[in-house]
């Protein structure tokens, strides 16, 4: 499969070499993070303001020290009252995400924020699945018609279940397809990592909370070195994730017939392309999975929002209505404009 073993660090570009403010439109990215109180929305933007360099330390929602949940009474409570924004940089893209609130008294935090977003990563709790808030923040990402990608959390709590995540999702949440990207390995206390099957590799986290989860490492998947039972059931997940994808993506399912009569290996670029298209389009959503209060799974997560969600130039401009009546399409940002559509920290920076 891909090259031999090694340890990662994955992060920002250089300090220096990009600035905020220098980020074409195109490599922009207008983020939400939704989800059911408690399932980890501000402990997985802790994670993911630390991988990028933006802190030096982690935050703890229970030790009231988190960027986002910036507010007295949210530090004194332990969950998020309003939404909070904030900007960093993420293999040479902009990230600017907004961290929402949970709970259902502030949803309507939830409903401001929906409007200027253009893509959503949502969490739910591998041990919980779908739960009533998450219906209702999908409900809304629906009616604003945001391109999503999925985070199962806290894989390393009794009863987390990816499979039976899934299939909560497929039974209570109407819209997009959710497609597996993660084999999680190790079940419960012992999970430590995942496969991504998309490129076959094997992306393990020592450690546990004793670490940053700052490096981790990145291997390809071999029968010899993981042993010959994950090997079969990646490449189970791998067929079936090929399959969703090409009921969805005619270019892909071209790609996927074509290869019936050679060794039957669709390349990694081929899919990420193929995932990208469906997320745009609406019709599928990535699933990814991880531990984020053990530091485990968020750098695979950045890189998802970096590869599969939109660029505002990608994103239907809403339409608005002038004195007379008319409807009225504002004009597309220029190629190198600012696009700080959530701007460079809000609340956050308090």
């Amino acid at each position: 499969f891909a090259s031999a073993s090694s340890s990662h660090r994955r992060g920002p570009v250089a300090s220096g070499e990009t600035k905020l403010q220098d980020v074409a439109v195109e490599r922009v990215r207008n983020i939400g993070i939704v989800a059911h109180v408690d399932a980890g929305k501000t402990t997985t933007t802790e994670r993911m303001l630390f991988y990028a360099g933006v802190t030096k330390r982690i935050g703890d929602v229970d030790r009231g020290n988190t960027v986002t949940d910036y507010m007295e009474q949210e530090r004194e409570r332990g969950i998020t009252i309003t939404s909070a924004a904030i900007s960093f940089l993420w293999a040479g893209h902009r990230l600017n995400l907004i961290d929402t609130p949970g709970h259902v008294d502030f949803t309507v935090e939830v409903e401001r924020a929906m409007r200027v977003l253009d893509g959503a990563v949502t969490v739910l709790d591998g041990s919980a699945g779908v739960q009533a808030q998450t219906v209702t923040v999908w409900k809304q990402a629906e009616r604003y018609g945001l391109p999503r990608v999925a985070f199962v959390n806290k894989m390393d709590r009794d009863g987390a279940d990816l499979a039976a995540t899934v299939a909560s999702i497929r039974a209570k949440l109407p819209g997009p397809r959710p497609l597996v990207c993660h084999v999680p390995i190790g079940q419960w206390a012992a999970f430590r990592g995942v496969v991504d099957v998309v490129s076959m590799r094997v992306l393990t986290w020592e450690g546990g909370r004793a670490s940053t989860g700052q490096a981790f490492d990145d291997e390809p998947l071999t029968a010899e070195a993981h042993g010959a039972e994950l090997v079969a059931q990646v490449r189970v997940a791998r067929a079936e994730l090929l399959e969703a994808l090409a009921d969805l993506d005619d270019t892909l399912l071209d790609l996927f017939m074509g290869e019936m009569d050679g060794d039957g290996f669709v390349p990694a670029a081929d899919i990420d392309a193929a995932l990208r298209r469906v997320t745009l389009s609406r019709a599928g959503m990535p699933v990814l999975c991880g531990s984020a209060l053990h530091n485990s799974g968020v750098q695979p997560l950045l890189d998802a929002v970096v590869k599969y969600l939109p660029s505002p130039a990608e994103v239907p401009h809403v339409v608005a209505t002038n004195v007379r009546g008319d409807n009225v399409a504002p004009a597309r940002p220029a190629p190198r404009s600012r696009a700080g559509g959530c701007g460079g920290g809000g609340g956050a920076g308090a």
